[in-house]
């Protein structure tokens, strides 16, 4: 059996996409795909929304201590420099790969 495929805009309630889901504090909970929503472009195929029903959605699983401790530690490990071993106070971008100290060192403000 295929999926039900609805134009852009044109889904009837009782569905929401992905984002809609958490943006009402829900997760699909394990559902499968109940239909699907195309929007038409000009020179390439359609995009496609998947679709989930509502009433079978299941609320958002709440934060625990242990998961914002792991959050907070994951994202203090980005800011770290490879090079340097410092905090470079924002995410090293992963196409430097280290700080921007250490990526460009001649080009250091005079003091």
């Amino acid at each position: 059996m295929s999926l039900p495929v609805y134009r852009w805009r044109l889904a009837p309630d009782g569905y929401a996409t992905y984002r809609q889901l958490r943006a009402l504090g829900l997760r699909p909970g394990g559902q499968d795909v109940a239909a699907q929503l195309e929007r038409p472009r000009r020179r390439r195929g359609p995009l496609v929304a998947y679709l989930y029903r509502i009433d079978q959605a299941k609320p958002v699983r709440p934060m625990t201590p242990g998961r914002w401790a792991a959050l907070a530690k994951a994202n203090a490990a980005r800011r770290i420099c490879p090079e340097c071993r410092r905090d470079a106070g924002y995410v090293i971008p992963p196409a430097l790969g280290m700080c921007v100290t250490c990526a460009y060192p001649d080009e250091r403000p005079a003091a």
